[in-house]
């Protein structure tokens, strides 16, 4: 797979850091925290860690940063131990990251007047082991420090010392790490949604969209990116309508995501469209590669759907496939 990003996409993107931190509540076990009991030397075994406040209040933490992370895989790609965003998306990133911030932020008031509280609620509940406990408890300051949510967005700029820096072996790489990404959704979409499945429902669709949204908003990264995305448009417009989605709809869905799936086919097939090829064409081979596989799927019955008006078409089409 031959997939190389210009160092011009730097142009089209900023980069950023999701900075979020997230107490543990542990500390360290010690000998003395078991008295006189006999323990095994620690050359065979070493001590592990001992929670000092119930877990289930801090469970809020780190669920708002996988929502963070949720939206910049959403909307980036990953880049510099961070994303990569495009430009013409970082106010709809910001206001999503501000708001999660807001939640961050509250949970955290809430659980530092309950602090005391929620220490000796756990205390309590953990009988023979209070001083083990009581002895490792740090103070709200301390713990208040340590709760944090922010992020920071940078320009990165090319200049005459990038060559060598590394830097341009990490915008050359963005194409294969999007592609890999799209991969990744794609397989854990069909093994929620797809697999073994003979119809689905209409919300299966929405990884799809969200692959398609992505890719959208980085058809700078690489040339064959665009194509993928008219791909895609098409095939959602095939399928609009109302009801589970079955026969030979789902045939193609699952087609799709087949080809999403394999990032050197579908670097294949973006290029086939780069030369002319059509997109309709395509996804009538991948409707009959799948009926080769699953041939006793009945037609179903598209209804029209005005709460869900076609994507738009942005260019060319495809066709080819060899998938299976």
């Amino acid at each position: 797979m031959n997939v190389h990003t210009d160092m011009t996409a730097l142009d089209n993107i900023v980069a950023l850091n999701l900075d979020v931190h997230i107490w543990s509540a542990r500390k360290k076990l010690t000998t003395a925290d078991f008295g006189s009991a006999d323990l095994p030397p620690e050359q065979l075994a070493s001590l592990g860690s001992k929670r000092i406040c119930d877990p289930k209040y801090l469970r809020v933490f780190g669920t708002l940063k996988s929502r963070a992370v949720a939206i910049l895989d959403r909307t980036g790609v990953r880049f510099l131990g961070g994303w990569a965003i495009p430009v013409g998306r970082t106010n709809e990133v910001k206001d999503g990251l501000d708001a999660i911030k807001d939640e961050f932020l509250k949970a955290k008031d809430e659980f530092i007047i309950r602090y005391d509280e929620i220490i000796h609620e756990w205390i309590a509940n953990n009988p023979g082991w209070e001083s083990v406990i009581a002895g490792s408890v740090v103070s709200v300051d301390y713990v208040r420090h340590r709760l944090s949510f922010n992020w920071q967005m940078f320009a990165v700029a090319q200049t005459t010392q990038s060559q060598g820096s590394g830097l341009e072996d990490e915008v050359a790489s963005l194409g294969d790490t999007l592609f890999g990404e799209i991969a990744k959704t794609a397989k854990e979409a069909w093994q929620k949604s797809y697999a073994g499945k003979t119809e689905v429902s209409r919300k299966a669709l929405s990884p799809i969209r969200t692959i398609h949204s992505k890719l959208s908003g980085l058809v700078f990264v690489e040339p064959r990116v665009a194509p993928i995305v008219e791909l895609i448009e098409t095939a959602l417009n095939k399928v609009k309508g109302r009801g589970p989605v079955l026969g030979t709809n789902l045939l193609l869905i699952q087609g799709l995501l087949s080809l999403l799936q394999t990032p050197a086919v579908l670097v294949e097939h973006g290029q086939m469209v780069l030369e002319g090829q059509s997109t309709s064409n395509v996804l009538d081979r991948l409707v009959v590669a799948r009926n080769d596989v699953c041939p006793d799927f009945a037609e179903p019955e598209i209804l029209e759907d005005e709460a869900m008006p076609p994507i738009e078409p942005q260019g060319q089409q495809l066709d080819s496939l060899g998938l299976w």
